[in-house]
């Protein structure tokens, strides 16, 4: 008898062994297949581009200038080149004059439009009154904010807006295990979107405009954890460093930070549908 109930427990163990993978080998199967089906139906629609600070928020400060006024001219001027040069997609701005915009606001005007990409705009600063810290940066979402952002993505339902996404992504919006398979597959997918984009941009700055570039970081930035879309926030310069405010007031300098961002933007465009 002792060597039956043995048998018995083991075998029962294996079973819910076997059961395990099984669970776990659906899972990444239905995890696998929502991201392929992100994939397959993306078309590249709708870019939100965001002005920094605004109003009675003039963000960070220059010898003669602040950052709200230059990240509105760089916005404005990539609005512009955007709608000249890449027709088929559509560009809401959070704003498009001298106005304060709370950032969560910012955040809903992204989601409302279902964004594909949020560009936010901004100027760095160093501690020193006078810095001689230099560069533009990229900044995409930290992972502590993932539940931020998560939340983001049910708000803004790139999901719901497709033909059939019941069928689709297996059920989403019934089970709710589904539904965080979902998405966390547009999570992951979304900040490897965030950093690639970040990358083309920090690649445009070095090599076609000779800047030096601090590359692409990690950091809590609210408006783009809560941007249900892949973010990126561009410090153009740092606005207290006299060679880069000079650079950042001009222009040429405006322009050229516009045009090197709407490079960036056509190769992640093609990228991700494939051309």
């Amino acid at each position: 008898m002792p060597a039956i109930c043995l048998k018995s427990n083991n075998l029962i163990s294996f079973l819910f062994f076997i059961a395990g993978l099984f669970s776990s080998t659906i899972c990444i199967a239905q995890q696998d297949a929502a991201a392929k089906s992100i994939s397959s139906t993306f078309k590249f629609k709708t870019v939100i581009i965001d002005a920094g600070h605004g109003g009675k928020d003039p963000g960070a400060h220059g010898a003669y200038s602040n950052e709200k006024s230059v990240a509105l001219g760089v916005a404005k001027k990539l609005r512009d080149m955007i709608n000249d040069e890449m027709g088929s997609v559509k560009v809401v701005m959070t704003r498009s004059t001298d106005v304060f915009v709370e950032l969560h606001k910012r955040a809903d005007i992204a989601n409302d439009n279902h964004g594909n990409l949020f560009i936010s705009i901004h100027c760095n600063s160093s501690p020193q009154r006078r810095g001689t810290e230099r560069g533009p940066l990229l900044l995409v979402y930290g992972f502590h904010r993932s539940q931020e952002q998560r939340e983001a993505l049910r708000e803004n339902a790139s999901i719901y807006i497709e033909k059939d996404y019941k069928d689709k992504y297996n059920g989403y919006g019934d089970d709710a295990i589904v539904n965080t398979i979902v998405l966390n597959a547009f999570q992951q997918k979304y900040r490897k979107q965030s950093i690639q984009f970040g990358d083309l941009v920090a690649n445009e700055f070095k090599k076609t405009d000779g800047r030096r570039s601090h590359g692409v970081k990690e950091q809590g930035v609210l408006v783009l954890a809560q941007s249900g879309m892949p973010a990126v926030l561009v410090e153009t310069g740092f606005i207290n460093n006299a060679s880069d405010e000079a650079y950042l007031n001009s222009s040429a300098g405006q322009n050229e930070i516009a045009r090197s961002i709407l490079r960036a933007l056509k190769q992640y465009r093609d990228n991700l549908e494939g051309r």
